[in-house]
């Protein structure tokens, strides 16, 4: 049975059109129900115009201690650090040390990769190989690895580029670390240091800082938010270092620049507000940063600046990043168009993307599926053939029967069991919340399929 988190936080409902409230009042609702039925354990701000509308915490810091989240807990960001990496950089070229036609070779002559620049890093056009697999086979794990090491370990592998710097968009994590370690070359600084001097104290982001010492140095922050995995075999959450298939998260403690900034979603409010008024950088450069520098996904329309994404859908231009680690998961986002900030910071793992969709659409007024218990019913096996068949939205997703059950199938072959709740609707057996709904026209056939991702509806066209 899946315990239920006792409730933290703030709820912020005064000096707001009726309107508004009701938006709040159903975001609480909706984020209640992900808690108390789905493990939803994190924090969540959303502000308007820089004016937070709703903060709130759910569930612990600390499982084992069951020390509960505020707002002012800190949390591993993962990849949204990479927008703080990319500002270091860019303050840098701002105070001319240095230039983002520089080759990558200018700082590391020893690595063997021609005709890389500080672009191509900051855009994920570099083609530099994966350092984390290279890591996890070649590393002595008994030892904490650092960016010299992984720099290193480049250096003496002489692993090849995984295409042409420039030809495609490819996402680097090892383009990131490196620029962290260029920070440092030319700053003369630990990143840590240079992070907290140019960053974090003149914005007055008292919460935030470079954490990766915890392992390696024993380091404490007193309100820190753990970052929990839940293991089935063990019907409980354990920390990702006393569990084999994630115990890297010790080994590789000392890599920066990728990730490591930790913070709060009050802080990350204010850097929110420093790079929409340009407040560190030139406004040419922090413009440049949100420009659409290279195409992440032509089919979805998706672009990369310098450390964040940028897309339109209906409601605006989204600049956006999310991040992802053993016990982290994170996701910061801006609507340019209504300004809009929207941050959900978890240290269990949640859905945290699906989540903000949902919570995109309660502030623009767009129906969402509350969050509710399902309970599965039988059905003839037969039934489930009306169902089978591949669908789009605009991913491909095929529905198969195995025998009396309904499965999704993924193009990687990964499938997930559909449970039927009625004779038109399934819930995934996953424990995440979602569902797929079918519309029947009166001979059977199928007029219409929805698939309901954390109270997102989005149809299915079937191939």
């Amino acid at each position: 049975m899946r315990r239920l988190l006792p409730l933290l936080g703030i709820i912020l409902f005064a000096c707001h059109s009726p309107e508004e409230n009701s938006h709040i009042k159903q975001l609480d609702e909706f984020l209640k129900g992900q808690q108390e039925l789905f493990r939803f354990n994190g924090n969540v701000l959303v502000a308007d115009h820089g004016k937070i509308v709703y903060q709130h915490s759910f569930g612990m810091a600390d499982f084992d201690s069951n020390r509960p989240l505020n707002d002012s807990s800190v949390f591993e960001l993962a990849s949204v650090s990479k927008q703080f990496t990319a500002t270091a950089i860019l303050l840098l070229k701002d105070r001319g040390k240095l230039k983002l036609t520089d080759s990558l070779r200018q700082y590391f002559p020893e690595l063997p990769y021609s005709n890389i620049t500080l672009w191509h890093m900051l855009t994920h056009t570099s083609g530099l190989p994966d350092y984390f697999w290279e890591m996890m086979n070649a590393w002595d794990t008994s030892k904490i690895a650092f960016n010299k090491d992984m720099i290193a370990l480049l250096a003496d592998k002489k692993l090849p580029v995984l295409f042409e710097p420039g030809a495609k968009w490819e996402y680097s994590n090892t383009a990131f670390v490196i620029l962290a370690s260029i920070v440092e070359k030319i700053s003369g600084q630990s990143y840590k240091d240079f992070m907290a001097e140019n960053i974090f104290k003149p914005l007055g982001m008292k919460h935030t800082r470079i954490y990766n010492t915890r392992r390696s140095l024993k380091d404490t922050i007193p309100n820190y938010a753990y970052g929990y995995i839940y293991i089935d075999s063990l019907k409980k959450y354990v920390l990702p270092d006393n569990y084999p298939d994630t115990r890297f998260v010790v080994f590789m403690d000392g890599i920066q620049g990728d990730g490591i900034v930790n913070s709060t979603t009050g802080d990350l409010l204010i850097w929110d507000r420093a790079v929409k008024n340009h407040t560190l950088l030139k406004e040419e450069t922090q413009n440049d940063m949100l420009k659409q520098q290279s195409i992440a996904d032509s089919t979805k329309k998706e672009y990369y600046g310098y450390g964040v994404f940028l897309e339109k859908n209906d409601f605006g231009n989204i600049i956006s990043h999310s991040g992802g680690w053993p016990g982290y998961s994170t996701f910061l986002a801006r609507n340019t168009d209504t300004d809009q900030t929207f941050i959900i910071l978890s240290n269990n793992s949640s859905g945290v993307t699906a989540i903000f969709n949902a919570i995109q659409d309660i502030m623009a007024g767009k129906p969402v599926v509350m969050p509710y218990k399902h309970k599965e019913i039988t059905l003839d096996s037969t039934a489930l053939d009306t169902f089978t068949g591949t669908y789009l939205s605009p991913n491909e997703i095929k529905l198969e029967r195995r025998g009396s059950k309904l499965f999704r199938v993924s193009p990687n072959g990964y499938s997930i069991e559909l449970k039927p709740e009625s004779a038109t609707k399934f819930f995934y057996s996953d424990g995440s919340d979602r569902q797929i709904e079918f519309e029947l026209t009166a001979d059977n056939k199928i007029a219409k399929t929805w698939l309901i991702a954390y109270g997102t509806k989005t149809e299915l066209l079937k191939q």
